[in-house]
């Protein structure tokens, strides 16, 4: 009797739950269990692709997703795994000249709403306001060249604040 060949399809595919507050914060579960955020964030609408590399395992696995909006409606969505080469080229060396990697610019500012969604402009990204209403932005200078100053948007408390990187 022949022996089916191994399978590398999980018996069940994993369920991910994304619930969205009005604040624009996600709550996530993965098969029941709380699925934190990164350290000193919190997931975001546009936090998906980090979700779901999280709860796929880098997609190694495929995984259901469920998305349940504060309106009360809801989707899902399959994230079928990706193929995984078997052989890994090593990266490429460093020439020994090669300049080293730039430091994050970190601005600061005040006056937010705690909690409040922060824009960054040029809009690269997005922070949460801490508690007492500070907000803090780490930008990488080599990822927007010729970029000095940025602008950080209160997006419910409407405040701006004008930073120059240094």
């Amino acid at each position: 009797m022949k022996t089916p060949p191994a399978s590398s399809a999980p018996v069940t595919i994993p369920l991910v739950v994304l619930t969205v507050h009005r604040n624009g914060t996600i709550t996530v579960t993965r098969d029941g269990a709380f699925l934190p955020s990164p350290p000193h964030s919190t997931w975001r609408r546009s936090s998906l692709p980090e979700i779901i590399e999280q709860a796929s395992e880098k997609r190694t696995i495929p995984v259901w997703v469920e998305v349940h909006e504060t309106d009360g409606t809801s989707f899902t969505d399959l994230f079928p795994a990706q193929l995984q080469p078997h052989h890994l080229e090593p990266p490429p060396s460093k020439p020994r000249n090669a300049a080293p990697s730039p430091a994050l610019a970190e601005v600061h500012a005040e006056g937010f709403i705690p909690g409040e969604d922060i824009a960054i402009a040029p809009v690269v990204s997005h922070t949460a306001a801490a508690k007492d209403g500070t907000a803090r932005a780490l930008i990488d200078p080599a990822e927007h060249p010729g970029v000095s100053e940025v602008v950080l948007v209160g997006r419910v408390s409407g405040t701006l604040a004008v930073r120059r990187l240094a």
